[in-house]
């Protein structure tokens, strides 16, 4: 979703602008803000994930070197 709501966001926000269309316009303000936000979450998710690998790596050295 994310990018794809930005973009349409921005299209719809832009449709607005030009055609002096008030609410038009703050409709696709809401909507690429909602996809800017998801394309966040998606790359905090990532970068989390990554994390808790690296953890789980240390954790098996650690073991491994208790044993």
């Amino acid at each position: 979703m994310g990018i794809g709501e930005s973009i349409k966001g921005a299209v719809k926000s832009k449709v607005g602008e030009v055609t002096d269309n008030d609410q038009l316009e703050a409709e696709g303000d809401a909507q690429q803000t909602k996809g800017d936000e998801e394309t966040q979450e998606t790359k905090n998710r990532a970068e989390a994930k990554a994390h808790e690998k690296k953890a789980d790596a240390l954790d098996e050295q650690q073991d491994a070197l208790e044993s």
